[in-house]
């Protein structure tokens, strides 16, 4: 599921956190890393939870309407489109989302309130509406609705932020990520698919002979970039027209670091792949001005490196 991308930005955040403790370990430092990502996926199932329990107060709360003493036409026979929806209850009988859910002892008991709160906004979304006096039914539209409901009613909701990130420091700067991984998860199932269909992983081995080939990306990156920081300083240094070092930002100390790291070590990333992702990294994560000192300094770097040698890629397309 995770991009390179997102993968890059786990390892900025991880080794942000390294270099700004200097007695950091490099070996405890890439086990937060990799339970920090891996912990993504918990939050993703915590997201997917949280939706199936909107359906649970939607089925009792029809349950307790037909119980009033004097209920109402609607009350008595009451539109079931929701809680019969066919998206929710493959996802409810998922074993494997049954498994990772009782694995992270995921409970929603004493959240009734919030619950509550969105079941109520998600009523007020002309998709909601839409979708339940439209009397045609399919998969695919049980599963739009879902997209709709997760997108405009539980990504925004403050509360379950707050909450999230009072359950792990982690997940403070993860919400995105998770939320990407929780949007792919909803788009992988298909009405075809039955209750044993694992869901997908959160490193994406589409077209990988190796499985755990992103993983080793994420990792490599992080050693790299550290094992070789001095010689990088170096470099930086030197390219960094009329700046010392200790007048750069660390965060962009750190992206310049990250940038050589890839363009030497990796040789299936292309140049141009490599200083894209890390000008855009730099957008989000540093000074408005980084971009360009970044983009500049990148430029010159990448001109010595090759001619060098230093910077040599291999594969189609990529050998210059």
């Amino acid at each position: 599921m995770l991009s390179r991308r997102h993968l890059r930005i786990k390892a900025l955040q991880a080794l942000y956190a390294y270099f700004i403790n200097e007695d950091g370990d490099l070996l405890t430092a890439e086990k937060n890393m990799l339970n920090s990502t891996e912990r993504i996926y918990e939050l993703a199932i915590y997201q997917l939870s949280f939706l199936l329990e909107i359906v649970k107060f939607a089925a009792r709360r029809i349950e307790e309407n037909k119980k009033k003493f004097f209920p109402t036409p609607e009350d008595i026979h009451p539109n079931t489109k929701f809680i019969e929806n066919d998206f929710s209850a493959k996802l409810a009988d998922n074993k494997d989302f049954q498994r990772r859910k009782n694995a992270y002892k995921i409970n929603w008991v004493d959240h009734e309130d919030l619950i509550r709160r969105v079941f109520n906004e998600m009523r007020d979304l002309e998709g909601y509406k839409d979708y339940m006096n439209n009397p045609d039914r399919s998969f695919e539209e049980d599963k739009e609705l879902f997209i709709t409901v997760f997108t405009d009613v539980v990504v925004e909701n403050e509360i379950l932020n707050s909450w999230y990130e009072e359950i792990s420091v982690y997940w403070a700067n993860d919400i995105v990520l998770a939320n990407f991984c929780v949007m792919k998860i909803i788009q992988s199932f298909s009405k075809h698919h039955d209750a044993l269909q694992p869901l997908p992983p959160l490193y994406n081995t589409d077209q990988k002979d190796d499985p755990n080939e992103d993983k080793k990306y994420l990792i490599k990156l992080f050693h790299k970039t550290i094992l070789k920081s001095k010689e990088y300083e170096k470099i930086i240094e030197d390219k960094a027209s009329n700046w010392e070092l200790n007048r750069i930002t660390l965060m962009d100390v750190i992206l310049l670091k990250m940038g050589l790291a890839e363009l030497v070590e990796f040789p299936s990333i292309p140049v141009k792949v490599t200083m894209n992702e890390i000008i855009e990294l730099a957008k989000t994560y540093s000074t408005p001005k980084s971009r360009v000192f970044i983009n500049g300094v990148l430029d010159r770097m990448i001109n010595d490196l090759k001619q060098s040698g230093q910077i040599v890629k291999t594969g189609r397309g990529l050998i210059e």
